[in-house]
């Protein structure tokens, strides 16, 4: 052989996993005064939506907050992984709200 580029193919075994650089997110239930939750502010086509999240309950107790929020805001709403995501900047209405409710927040 003239040169050698490239990776060593001689052998019977090949690494071929990819290392996952994503955080590891836990499924452990907390009660809804030990969360703090953080909201970021995002424009999606034009449109404002507001994240509230990390949210580490059950799919039962997220789906009553989601409902909470869209009731009390009149606006439309979804659950993506442990984020509630609401239509509109409305960051000052929700803290109004969950906080009556007795959630806590990151300042």
């Amino acid at each position: 052989m003239i040169f050698q580029m490239g990776a060593n193919l001689d052998t019977q075994t090949y690494d071929t996993s990819k290392n996952d650089k994503k955080k590891k997110v836990s499924n452990k239930i907390e009660p809804k005064n030990q969360h703090q939750l953080v909201f970021t502010y995002e424009k999606r086509k034009g449109k404002p939506v507001t994240l509230v999240g990390r949210f580490n309950i059950s799919n039962e107790d997220k789906k009553n907050v989601l409902k909470l929020l869209k009731k009390k805001l009149a606006c439309g709403g979804a659950i993506k992984e442990e984020w509630i995501e609401i239509q509109g900047d409305v960051k000052d209405k929700i803290i109004t709200i969950l906080e009556s409710d007795g959630w806590k927040f990151r300042k």
